[in-house]
């Protein structure tokens, strides 16, 4: 499903973001998108929050038998 894989995607990036404020004291979407405060690092942060939220659901799906067969 795409919505899983964009989750996926936004989660991951959230997940470096966290670990290069962790590792580095570097907080790159503040970096690239003009400080913690602004609108559009809000709007990045709000959306891999909201994705992380759906990744919880990945936890409890059954799989597609489809999808084991591969």
């Amino acid at each position: 499903m795409i919505m899983d894989k964009i989750a996926l995607v936004l989660a991951i990036i959230g997940g470096l973001n966290w670990g290069s404020i962790g590792i580095f004291g570097f907080d790159f979407v503040a970096f690239a998108c003009g400080g913690p405060g602004s609108a559009v690092s809000r709007v990045i942060y709000t959306l891999v929050g909201l994705a992380a939220i759906w990744c919880i659901s990945l936890l409890f799906r059954d799989r597609d038998p489809v999808e084991n067969d591969i």
